[in-house]
Parts: structure tokens; C-alpha cells; sequence
């Protein structure tokens, strides 16, 4: 028989779902993509379907072992990494969910959240889950079900629902409903898991009022949980990794040291810090998280996030049609010589770290008569680095560590204006790797380390390479002056909604 040469990464995102095929040396060998359809039932609210979550996983999963013209004889295993948050509900015994997946953008809870806050929980959950509260964390979606779809609570209570991350429904619909389970970093997301305990939290779920019985069994990031029992491949392949596709990111990035950092620039930034073996509490708004737990090892890590990254050029792409395509928007903000005194505060789902402002809006200011659409898309560039900038100085004044480098990754890097500009903003050096799919790798290797495929992390080390550096070259004083306009612009963004 011979011997599987290929990791199948699954790769489920907030706005498309792909399946990577990565060699021995961490080198892709085909790649396959579906986009999935966003849902906006009403203003604030973000919706997926998980039937179509489903579909266009496992369409690509079998399309892309049929594009390199292999069959599931040479996979030696799946990893999975998934849009975290996003909250599902179905039944044990149909599968037929009970209500769309809502997405963890979704504002619907955070009038729930600032009950939460004003009745002084905000301690006892930042202490226990290392989370801020906020409508971005799955226990108040999962409440809002239980609350609000007919005789879902009474299913619940009864333990004929499971509730999962995106990672837990497809391991389930892979193995045909025998395995509900999710990972640590998964589970570190929810609001509901301690993290110090590695234990879903009794007094979290009674406070929230969601039964034990849906909940999945939480495991390592990297170990044989299964083998599918689909008919997609033509033989039964072991799923032997898990990890939030941030955690995922850091991994596959090979930040495996405290104090390495990477950021993803996808639907949202997120920038997260690799803290080893403690838990570093935030005094800037910061969330504490698991990172992955490899064997018994437990590693941690500090994040920030900013909802709105590569949205923001969809948004001008698709909402206001400033650009016909992503990739015009760099030769659109080079156009002009600088922002022409324009701000873009790119707070259309609220504001992540460090601000935390659910109410918040975006808003464009400094406009005048001689505003072109090339000020408004350098300036949606620039505000997506501002918010990065944000993070990294909240971060470094939390571990007492200054960044050297920044690993970056996600579809906006490729933006060689929005990396310079970062590296200007940061004043320090942004690296952008040779393997962009950082996200799928770092699944690959956790899911390669619990099969053998890779002996340790070591050997994992010697794969990472530097595409291209970008080292700051504006003076302190442009810098100083930009970031001053910057969150000049930010108060005015700021409790927007709550002040209307």
C-alpha cells in the first residue's frame, strides 16, 4: 500500500469555504474555493446558512483532490480551521439545523451584553474565559435561539440539540452525526469555557441559561478525533486537527515563542500574540485565549480584533462600488500623493480592541470639494492599519514586550501600499511570508503532527520563509501627525448609535 504524501486542509471562512492540498514541505499542491452567501436579515445582523457551509466544504474538499488528480489514498489526514464564534444549532438525531448559523460579526445581543455588564458580570467572565463581553462571543447567539426559535429551549433541555462552532459541524456532518467535538481554541471562544479549568463553565451556563447536554466535548487542536464516513473520498481519512483560524494563522505563521506575533488581514484583522504558558490578563481591552494545546502542553495567547479589515474593500467594492475589484484599490490609493485630509473610520460592525464600542459606526470625515474616490480608498486602506496600530501598542504596553517583527498573512497582504504603510504606521518591520495560506497550513501541520506526518515542530520550523519585508520609511513626525487625525476621527465615530 502506499503512503499518503498530502495534508487536506479545510479551510471554512466567513466568506467562502477552501480546501488546501499541502505537500511534506508545507508547499501547496491545489487549492479549490467557493464564495458563501452572507445573509443581513435586519441591520446589525449577519447570517450564514450551515446546509450551504456544508455543501461548499465538502464540495471542495472532494474538488480539490480531484483537480491534483489524486484520490483520498494519498491524504493522510484532514485539519480543519473555521470562522470562529459563529454559532449553530441542530438536531442530534436529523442534523437539519434549527436556525441559521449567526455569524460572529452579528449585533443582534449586545443589548443582552450591556445588561450583562451593567448587573456587574463583566469581572467574574473576563476572569474565567479571558473574554470582554461582547455579542461577538457564541454563549448570547446560542441564548438568542434558545430565546426566540419555538420549542428549540424545550429540545435543548431535553438533549436533542447540539450546539457547535463551524469546526464541531463539520467534524459532525464528516463522520455522519457519530462525533460532536471541538477544540480547545474553539471552545476558548464561546464565553461558556474556562480557561484556567479547561472546563466548560457550570456557572457561565447556568448565567446564561444553556443546558450542558448541547454542548461538544472539548479535545486538543491535534489529535485523531475520527475518520470521515462520508462518500466524498474513496477511502475512510483521519481528521487529526483543530484550531480557530486565528489560533491556526499563529501556528502556521510558526510563532511557537512568547512575544511572536502575527495579524490576518481578512473579513476582520486579527492580530494575536503568542504568551506560552500563561495567561497575560489585558488593561487595554485585550482578550486573553488559548492558542492550541498540543499533547497535555496548554499555550496561550493575547488578541486583539478588528471586525472590519478586507470588509471595508468589499464594502467599497460591493456597497458603494468605488472599485470594480479588490486588487484596484493599491494602484487607486497610489494615485494621489497622500489621504487629502480623509479618515476612514471602517467601524461598520462596531469596534473590536481596544475600544469595544458596540454602538459605534463608520464614518468618513474631512471630506471636501476636491475628495476623489483614490482619498476614500487610501484612506479605507490607511484605516484598516490605523486599527491594527491600535492593537499593537495595546498589546506591547500589556506583555511589556516591543514588537520587533510583524507576520502578517490573509488575502489583504498582498497590498503592497496597505504593508508599507503598516510598517510606517508601527514603525516596525512587517514580514509577509512565502506560503499566504497560513491560515490552512497551520491546520495542516497540527492535524500532520498528531499522524506522524511531521516528526515535531522542529522540523516544521525550516519551512517558513520570508516573501518580502517592509521596514518603516515615513519620519515620526508625518506618523505623529497622522495618528493624531486618526483617533481625532475615531471619538467622533465612537457611541454613535447610542447618541442617535
Amino acid at each position: 500500500m502506499k503512503t499518503a504524501k498530502y495534508i487536506l486542509a479545510l479551510d471554512q471562512g466567513t466568506t467562502s469555504s477552501r480546501a488546501v492540498l499541502f505537500n511534506h514541505d508545507g508547499n501547496i499542491l491545489a487549492m479549490s474555493q467557493k464564495p458563501i452567501e452572507q445573509h443581513f436579515p435586519h441591520p446589525g445582523w449577519v447570517e450564514h446558512d450551515p446546509s450551504e457551509i456544508w455543501y461548499t466544504q465538502s464540495s471542495v474538499a472532494a474538488e480539490v483532490i480531484a483537480k491534483a488528480d489524486l484520490t483520498g489514498l494519498d491524504v493522510a489526514c484532514i485539519g480543519i480551521t473555521n470562522q470562529r464564534e459563529t454559532t449553530i444549532i441542530w438536531d442530534r438525531e436529523t442534523s437539519m439545523p434549527v436556525y441559521r448559523a449567526i455569524v460572529w460579526q452579528d449585533r443582534r445581543t449586545a443589548d443582552i451584553c450591556r445588561e450583562l455588564k451593567e448587573n456587574g458580570y463583566a469581572d467574574m467572565i473576563q476572569e474565567k474565559t479571558g473574554l470582554l463581553i461582547d455579542a461577538y462571543f457564541s454563549a448570547t447567539k446560542i441564548k438568542w435561539i434558545l430565546d426566540n426559535v419555538e420549542g428549540v429551549r424545550e429540545r435543548a433541555e431535553k438533549g436533542k440539540l447540539c450546539f457547535g462552532t463551524v469546526d464541531s459541524w463539520l467534524v459532525w456532518k464528516f463522520t455522519h452525526g457519530r462525533v460532536h467535538v471541538t477544540d480547545v481554541s474553539n471552545a476558548s471562544r464561546t464565553m461558556l469555557f474556562n480557561i484556567h479549568t479547561m472546563q466548560w463553565d457550570k456557572e457561565l451556563l447556568e448565567l446564561f441559561g444553556i443546558p450542558e447536554a448541547i454542548l461538544p466535548k472539548v479535545k486538543s487542536s491535534s489529535e485523531i478525533y475520527s475518520e470521515t464516513s462520508t462518500t466524498l473520498f474513496s477511502t475512510k481519512i483521519p481528521i487529526s486537527g483543530i484550531a480557530g483560524d486565528q489560533q491556526a494563522a499563529l501556528f502556521g505563521q510558526l510563532c511557537l515563542e512568547p512575544g511572536m506575533t502575527k495579524t490576518t488581514y481578512g473579513t476582520g484583522c486579527f492580530m494575536v500574540m503568542n504568551t506560552g504558558k500563561e495567561v497575560v490578563k489585558s488593561e487595554n481591552n485585550l482578550l486573553s485565549t488559548i492558542a492550541w494545546k498540543i499533547g497535555d502542553s496548554v499555550t496561550y495567547a493575547l488578541e486583539g480584533s478588528v471586525f472590519v479589515g478586507g470588509a471595508a474593500i468589499q464594502w467599497l467594492r460591493d456597497g458603494i462600488q468605488l472599485i470594480n475589484n479588490a486588487s484596484e484599490s493599491e494602484s487607486l490609493a497610489t494615485s494621489v500623493p497622500d489621504n487629502g485630509g480623509v479618515y476612514f473610520v471602517p467601524a461598520l460592525t462596531g469596534m473590536g480592541a481596544p475600544y469595544w464600542d458596540q454602538y459605534a459606526r463608520g464614518a468618513i470625515l474631512g471630506i471636501t470639494r476636491g475628495t476623489t474616490a483614490a482619498h476614500i480608498t487610501r484612506a479605507t486602506l490607511e484605516g484598516i492599519a490605523f486599527q491594527v496600530y491600535d492593537i499593537l501598542k495595546a498589546m506591547e504596553h500589556d506583555t511589556q514586550r516591543q514588537s520587533l517583527e510583524l507576520r502578517v498573512d490573509g488575502g489583504a497582504v498582498a497590498n503592497n501600499f496597505l504593508m508599507q504603510f503598516q510598517s510606517d504606521i508601527c514603525r516596525t518591520n512587517v514580514i509577509r511570508p512565502q506560503i499566504l495560506e497560513t491560515t490552512a497550513l497551520g491546520a495542516a501541520y497540527l492535524a500532520g503532527l498528531a499522524t506522524g506526518f511531521w516528526r515535531d515542530t522542529e522540523e516544521l520550523r525550516k519551512q517558513w520563509n520570508a516573501n518580502k519585508e517592509f521596514s518603516p520609511v515615513a519620519t515620526e513626525e508625518e506618523v505623529d501627525k497622522q495618528l493624531h487625525m486618526w483617533h481625532k476621527a475615531v471619538e467622533r465615530a465612537r457611541n454613535w448609535e447610542e447618541l442617535a
